[in-house]
């Protein structure tokens, strides 16, 4: 069976110097390698092939039979891990609380124990919804259950 940490190792060294960086990687009993990358400019579809062929030069298929799937880590997933937040500094982002609630807004400062987001307030008028600016917010990482970018269209 592939190991994780071999993975993990393999994705690392190959985007190390890049400013592309892993963001997950996991390994089914089936031996099914979900990987997921991100970068501090975006991920290209050729990222995302580079990653893949990388791998499928370093695991030989004769001794391991593998399904291998590398990509991008797209607007739909949540954020794991600073450097995502951090690349995220002067843009909207969507908080998920534990405790369910949500909080929307610009991130302003993302740290290992905390983020400062300039809250949005909704309001409805009655055929516009616009934002306000409300009070920036400081938030413990402890307290996040998610966070994931927004886009707006104006």
């Amino acid at each position: 069976m592939i190991d994780k940490k071999q993975i993990e190792k393999l994705v690392g060294e190959f985007l190390e110097g890049t400013d592309c960086f892993l963001v997950q990687a996991k390994v089914s009993r089936d031996n099914i390698i979900h990987v997921i990358i991100d970068g501090d400019n975006g991920v290209t579809i050729d990222n995302c092939v580079d990653v893949s062929r990388h791998i499928e030069k370093n695991i030989d298929r004769e001794e391991e039979d593998y399904e291998l799937k590398v990509l991008s880590s797209g607007l739909d997933y949540p954020f794991a891990m600073l450097r995502q937040y951090k690349k995220y500094i002067g843009k909207d982002v969507s908080v998920t609380m534990q405790n369910d609630s949500k909080i929307q807004g610009v991130l302003l400062e993302a740290e290992e124990s905390y983020i400062l987001l300039q809250e949005e307030i909704e309001k409805k008028n009655k055929k516009k919804i616009t934002f306000t600016p409300g009070e920036a917010i400081r938030i413990p990482m402890d307290e996040i259950k998610q966070t994931k970018a927004v886009i707006k269209f104006n």
